[in-house]
């Protein structure tokens, strides 16, 4: 199995080499790895974590996790869109979106500068 090198320890790679994700299965895998925690453990942590960032998106909440970034949601309003097909005239519905906001810690990161 191909693995990405991380600092810590290896996160299995994605099963398509050419659009790189991370999994749920992956983080499982890595909780696995690095703190010995059962694989089941494993899946019930990355679980709930997830399900608890979605309750709180759902609730309007604002998530924050220091040095990674800021989850939100947006409410957008309704607007006129078109069929790129057909150029016809189509109404887009006002509906609420998830935003993220890297932290600047993690956007430097990014970019490579290890003391941000």
């Amino acid at each position: 199995m191909a693995t990405r090198s991380t600092s810590a320890a290896a996160i299995p790679a994605s099963a398509d080499p050419d659009t790189p994700t991370l999994t749920k299965a992956e983080l499982a895998e890595a909780l696995h790895a690095r703190i010995g925690f059962n694989k089941r453990e494993s899946k019930d942590i990355v679980d709930t974590f997830f399900a608890i960032i979605a309750e709180r998106l759902i609730a309007g909440e604002e998530v924050r996790i220091a040095g990674f970034g800021q989850f939100g949601v947006r409410d957008k309003s309704p607007r006129p869109g078109r069929n790129p097909r057909t150029g016809e005239p189509v109404p887009i519905e006002a509906r609420r979106v998830v935003t993220f906001h890297a932290s600047p810690k993690l956007k430097a990161a990014l970019q490579g500068d290890v003391d941000g």
